[in-house]
């Protein structure tokens, strides 16, 4: 990306807590434009890069979390899915859950979700998609994590709407009309 990158990647290597500095810095010294990572700026794809190349990064994470911005805070839920947190991450896809930052709420479903989500929550999850209008596409596992509950739920969701003469949207269609 850039000869900034490159020096902050060979500095959080060498020594995890530089993220404290580091990982703030990046929408300045990478830019935030689109990247070539579909669904993600270019400064989600240099923060994850960070995680990865810091040893000891899990460690780091619910901080980074805490203190960060909101840009800061979906890149370390994108890490999530690429640094081994364990069951550590919950809490910050649950956090994350319960805002109402539509880009929050899709980085918190990412594999990390689709992986060590409880059914209940991970169907939470869906639900506040749909309810925000976050597109299905974006949802890590809904192809394996789909049970009979939550389309129970969609369709019932669905049928709200309808009655209401309100737009079902169609990316739920696929799973409306599997067997129940």
């Amino acid at each position: 990306m850039n000869a900034w990158l490159d020096e902050a990647l060979a500095k959080v290597a060498e020594d995890a807590t530089a993220l404290r500095t580091l990982f703030p810095a990046v929408g300045r010294r990478c830019g935030r434009g689109p990247s070539d990572v579909p669904g993600r700026t270019v400064d989600d794809v240099a923060r994850v890069r960070l995680l990865e190349a810091a040893p000891g990064a899990a460690a780091e994470m619910p901080d980074l979390y805490r203190y960060g911005d909101a840009a800061e805070k979906r890149a370390v839920l994108y890490g999530l899915s690429v640094v081994d947190t364990g069951e550590a991450g919950l809490e910050l896809v649950a956090d994350a859950l319960r805002t109402n930052d539509t880009r929050l709420v899709a980085a918190a479903m990412g594999e990390y979700a689709a992986t060590h989500l409880d059914d209940a929550a991970y169907r939470h999850g869906v639900l506040k998609c749909v309810f925000m209008g976050i597109p299905l596409a974006g949802v890590a596992g809904l192809d394996r994590r789909a049970d009979d509950e939550l389309r129970r739920m969609l369709r019932s969701f669905a049928a709200e709407r309808t009655a209401a003469g309100r737009e079902v949207p169609a990316d739920l269609l696929p799973l409306l009309e599997q067997d129940a």
